[in-house]
């Protein structure tokens, strides 16, 4: 029974470590640098439209000067990454993806709290998504100027996901207090 185990754990060990290696060399594989402008060029035109939209419907103070920020930093470097897109020869998409563009027309649909709630949330999975992609490419980037734009830009975004993440945290108290007033009635 003894060397059942045994085996079954070393069978476990001896199988899972090439998958863990595979993973570790995966983390360390170099990210394609025209994958990273097309997303990173498609993100920023979505961050700028929802923004604006933030600054013209967002009820919170605190929320609508986020959104100001956002358009001011997002357009620079926007203007940026097309500047060094257009210098490298790389395509930028014209429009944003269908997933910001649902985004975009779902939000345009609310208004006060529902609004401010749901722009906030959009906005901290927006930025956690942003520094994910250009840490990749800030530290796996081929092309030695896309690379330091990435590392450029890292320190800002980082920011806002910093800016954004209490905001989001203070709209999801609020919506999760007002559901347990709601059920104890």
């Amino acid at each position: 029974m003894m060397i059942r185990i045994l085996t079954s754990a070393l069978l476990t060990i001896a199988l899972a470590a090439p998958t863990v290696l595979a993973q570790e060399a995966l983390q360390r594989t170099a990210v394609d640098d025209t994958l990273f402008a097309a997303a990173a060029a498609d993100s920023g035109t979505a961050e700028v439209s929802l923004s604006q939209l933030g600054v013209q419907k967002a009820t919170d103070p605190e929320l609508k000067k986020f959104s100001q920020k956002m358009v001011e930093d997002h357009t620079r470097l926007n203007q940026e990454l097309k500047a060094l897109a257009a210098q490298k020869g790389i395509p930028l998409p014209p429009t944003v993806d269908a997933r910001a563009r649902f985004c975009a027309q779902s939000l345009a649909g609310l208004s006060g709290e529902k609004f401010d709630h749901c722009y906030a949330k959009a906005q901290l999975t927006a930025h956690m998504e942003a520094v994910a992609t250009f840490e990749a490419e800030s530290e796996r980037g081929q092309d030695r100027d896309i690379k330091a734009l990435a590392a450029k830009a890292l320190p800002h975004i980082k920011e806002h996901l910093m800016m954004i993440k209490p905001i989001a945290m203070k709209f999801e108290k609020e919506t999760s207090s007002s559901r347990a007033s709601t059920i104890e009635r």
